[in-house]
């Protein structure tokens, strides 16, 4: 039985922990922060899983490890001891007539990125088959309807997670910060823990390991209402910002658009705000009385180029920089990592996002 030292709670580090505990390991997970709220960009996220809508201006990789995550996550969600909410219902993005050429530009994209094989994952759709698909928006003359698209309840995700590594009897250390992360050994402030592998999920924290990862400010609004129905995620053009809304339980829903060169974890801005709320009344009037129930600001861990990355050495390895795709690319990133340390056949994309030794250095 390997004994695996694993660094950081967010989506990665709970992930790796409960996909090793299920073969067979012996696995121990510290977080620095709270295992209970989970304060990283995990739970801020949206919890889209969006291949097609992010291939549109990322690399083919990131559309190619996308749908494979698209495979791997009803599986997934199925082996939980209590699945989650998971929706395969596709995802709509729309304009208004004023800024058709956005969502026309956004269908040419998409066809050069993916050519005639990626013309059965997405369709126009007209007036009468938007309100078809969502009735609340059916004041939309056209949209495009990407019906391979998905999401899920990520707050109850990390919580099962959690819940699942302790069923399966993993050791789990909160508030506990690790001051150094080498091979088969992790130092806190305490103790000096040692483990046939260890594994670095810390995102934004294992910048004195990872030279070049850096934060990426994201900025969410939380509202609720009665008034507007959504049954998947919705992306509205504009020329000013790109927005997304995504259904939430009990009548809320998250919307974001912003996206930030910055490290500052400081509250939401006013324009930010005042941005990310006008776009949604101009997507839906009704959300005119919608209650502002919660902001939030987080930081996606990014490397250089955009692209995640996983950096191996004997007894460690540290996976980094799933940027604005965390559950989108989590399952193959996962996948990757688990591999490696059960020596298994090597995962699909494991020779496009893993570094050897050298790149430690």
């Amino acid at each position: 039985m390997k004994k695996v030292g694993i660094v950081g709670g967010g989506l990665l580090g709970r992930l790796t922990s409960w996909r090793l505990l299920l073969a067979g390991c012996d696995v121990t997970l510290f977080e620095a922060g709270s295992l209970s709220t989970c304060p990283g960009a995990a739970r801020t996220a949206a919890a889209m899983i969006s291949p097609l809508s992010e291939v549109v201006d990322s690399e083919r990789l990131i559309y190619d490890m996308g749908m494979a995550g698209l495979k791997l996550w009803p599986a997934w969600n199925q082996e939980l001891r209590q699945p989650i909410t998971y929706s395969e219902r596709g995802s709509l993005v729309v304009a208004h007539t004023q800024d058709a050429s956005q969502l026309t530009q956004f269908a040419a994209k998409l066809h050069h990125h993916l050519g005639d094989a990626g013309d059965e994952s997405y369709r126009w759709l007209d007036q009468k088959q938007i309100a078809e698909t969502e009735s609340d928006l059916s004041h939309f003359h056209r949209a495009l309807y990407l019906r391979t698209e998905a999401y899920l309840d990520n707050h109850a995700l990390l919580d099962q997670l959690l819940s699942d590594i302790h069923s399966l009897g993993g050791q789990t250390h909160e508030h506990t910060a690790a001051q150094a992360v080498s091979s088969h050994t992790i130092q806190t402030a305490r103790q000096r823990f040692t483990f046939d592998e260890v594994v670095d999920c810390r995102g934004v924290g294992a910048k004195p390991d990872i030279k070049d990862v850096r934060g990426v400010r994201g900025e969410v609004l939380w509202v609720q209402t009665r008034e507007v129905q959504l049954q998947r995620p919705v992306r509205f053009m504009h020329p000013r910002y790109k927005l997304y809304v995504v259904p939430k339980p009990d009548h809320q829903f998250i919307i974001g658009a912003t996206e930030i060169e910055s490290e500052d974890l400081s509250p939401i801005s006013l324009r930010s705000n005042l941005e990310l709320s006008s776009a949604l009344y101009a997507l839906n009037p009704a959300f005119a009385e919608a209650r502002i129930t919660a902001t939030d600001v987080n930081l996606r861990p990014s490397l250089m180029d955009n692209l995640p990355r996983i950096e191996r050495q004997e007894g460690l390895l540290r996976a980094n920089g799933l940027y604005r795709h965390g559950y989108l690319l989590a399952p193959t990133v996962v996948e990757s990592i688990v591999n490696e340390i059960l020596e298994s056949e090597a995962a699909a994309f494991t020779g496009q996002i893993m570094t050897k030794e050298h790149a430690l250095c």
